[in-house]
C-alpha cells in the first residue's frame, strides 16, 4: 500500500532532519513530507537535505498545515507525527497496522500513559483531562488522548474531512470529526519524550486551550444540532413552566393575574422552547442528509483513486 508521513514543522531545524531520517528508517517505503509553515529558521533546508519531499505553507497556524497536507499528498495509509522529535519512529508500524488491516480510520499514539516527567508543560495535562472529560459528556465516546500529534489515518478518512481548524484545535477537530461521522477510532500507548534543548513547544496554555474548549462546543453544536438544539429547548420549556405554575398558582388564589409580566415571560420562553426543538430537528436533519452526500463523494473519490 502507498503510505505518506506527514510532519507539519515550524522552526524545528533543531530536530527535523532527525525525525526525517528516523522515519525514514522505519517506513523505508513510505513517502516522507515535510510541511513547512512559515519557519524563519533552516527547517525547510534541513528536511531537503535530509531526503523529505518539502512543501512550504506560508498561512500560520497547523490546522491550515493539516488541510494542505490531507488535499495534497496522496496516499493509501497516513501517519502524522509533529516535528519536534518527542514521538518514536519505531511505534508508527503499530499505529498504522490497524489502518491497514482495515479495522480503523484513525488511530491516536496516546502519550499519558508513558512520558518523562518533564514532557508537559505546567497545567497541560489538567488541560488535556479537561479536553478528555468535555468530549466524553458531549459525545458519549471515551478516548485517552485527545491533543495527541501522532495519528495515523485512513485514505476515506483524509478524504473526507473539512479541515476548518486553523491551529492547535485541529487535533480535537480530527477526534470529534471521527466520533461524529461513524470513523472507527482506535488508540494505542506510546512512549513522549522530551524536546531536545534549546527547542521550545509552540503552544500557549491559556490562548490555545481556550481555543480547543471553544471548538468543542462549535463542533457539538453544527454535529450535534438536535441534542444542542433540545436540551436549551428542555431548560426554556422548564423555566415556561416554573414561571406559568407560580401565574396560575396566584390566578387560583386571587383569581386575578397581578404580575403579567411574569405570564408574558412564561408564554415567551414556552415559544422560545418550540422554535429552539424545531431548529434543532430541521438542522439535524440537513446536518444527515448533508453527510450521507458527503460520505458517497468521497466514497467515490477513494474508490477512483484508487483504480
Amino acid at each position: 500500500m502507498r503510505s505518506a508521513v506527514l510532519i507539519p514543522c515550524y522552526n524545528e531545524a533543531k530536530t527535523v532532519a532527525k525525525v526525517v531520517a528516523d522515519f525514514r528508517r522505519a517506513l523505508p517505503d513510505a513517502e516522507i513530507w515535510v510541511f513547512d509553515n512559515a519557519s524563519s529558521d533552516d527547517t525547510a533546508a534541513l528536511a531537503l537535505g535530509a531526503g523529505a519531499r518539502v512543501r512550504r505553507v506560508p498561512a500560520k497556524g497547523k490546522g491550515n498545515v493539516v488541510r494542505t497536507m490531507f488535499r495534497e499528498v496522496e496516499a493509501d495509509v497516513y501517519l502524522m507525527v509533529d516535528g519536534d522529535d518527542t514521538y518514536p519512529a519505531e511505534h508508527a508500524l503499530a499505529l498504522l497496522e490497524d489502518v491497514i488491516e482495515g479495522r480503523a480510520d484513525m488511530v491516536v499514539g496516546t502519550r499519558l500513559e508513558q512520558h518523562d516527567s518533564d514532557s508537559f508543560r505546567r497545567f497541560h495535562g489538567f488541560g488535556n483531562k479537561l479536553v478528555r472529560w468535555s468530549i466524553g459528556r458531549l459525545f458519549g465516546q471515551p478516548v485517552r488522548d485527545v491533543l495527541s500529534g501522532y495519528r495515523a489515518f485512513s485514505r476515506r478518512f483524509v478524504k473526507s474531512m473539512p479541515v476548518l481548524s486553523r491551529g492547535f484545535e485541529i487535533e480535537t477537530e480530527m477526534t470529534v470529526f471521527a466520533m461524529a461521522n461513524a470513523f472507527v477510532l482506535s488508540e494505542r500507548t506510546v512512549p513522549y519524550g522530551v524536546r531536545p534543548e534549546g527547542s521550545e513547544s509552540k503552544l500557549n496554555t491559556f490562548r490555545d486551550g481556550f481555543r480547543v474548549l471553544r471548538t468543542i462546543g462549535f463542533l457539538f453544536k453544527d454535529l450535534r444540532p438536535l441534542l444542542f438544539f433540545g436540551t436549551a429547548a428542555l431548560l426554556a420549556a422548564l423555566a415556561s413552566v416554573g414561571f406559568g405554575a407560580f401565574v396560575v398558582h396566584e390566578y387560583s388564589l386571587t383569581g386575578a393575574v397581578t404580575h403579567p409580566s411574569t405570564a408574558v415571560l412564561a408564554a415567551a420562553l414556552a415559544l422560545t422552547a418550540f422554535i429552539l426543538l424545531a431548529t434543532g430537528l430541521i438542522l439535524d436533519t440537513v446536518n444527515r442528509r448533508s453527510n450521507e452526500i458527503l460520505r458517497l463523494i468521497t466514497d467515490q473519490v477513494v474508490r477512483y483513486k484508487s483504480e
